[in-house]
């Protein structure tokens, strides 16, 4: 499990989207890009879909999101 508390393109607030871990200033969960890209989305596709979400965070999650997995290893 990744612990998305030090990452600064996401937040979480238990008063918004069930408390999930979102995009920075939207409601778009991390757990959507994730689940787009897992269904064959492009990156391009996701940030299109989600206008509210930049490429600039989407590529924050993804090394944050590496970190981990290598912290982890």
């Amino acid at each position: 499990m990744i612990d998305w508390s030090s990452c600064p393109a996401v937040e979480r607030d238990p008063e918004r989207v069930s408390g999930a871990w979102v995009f920075r200033g939207t409601r778009v969960p991390v757990a959507a890009l994730f689940g787009n890209l897992e269904d064959g989305a492009q990156v391009s596709q996701f940030v299109e879909w989600f206008p509210d979400v930049s490429l600039e965070q989407v590529r924050a999650v993804f090394e944050h999101a590496a970190r981990s997995a290598l912290a982890a290893a």
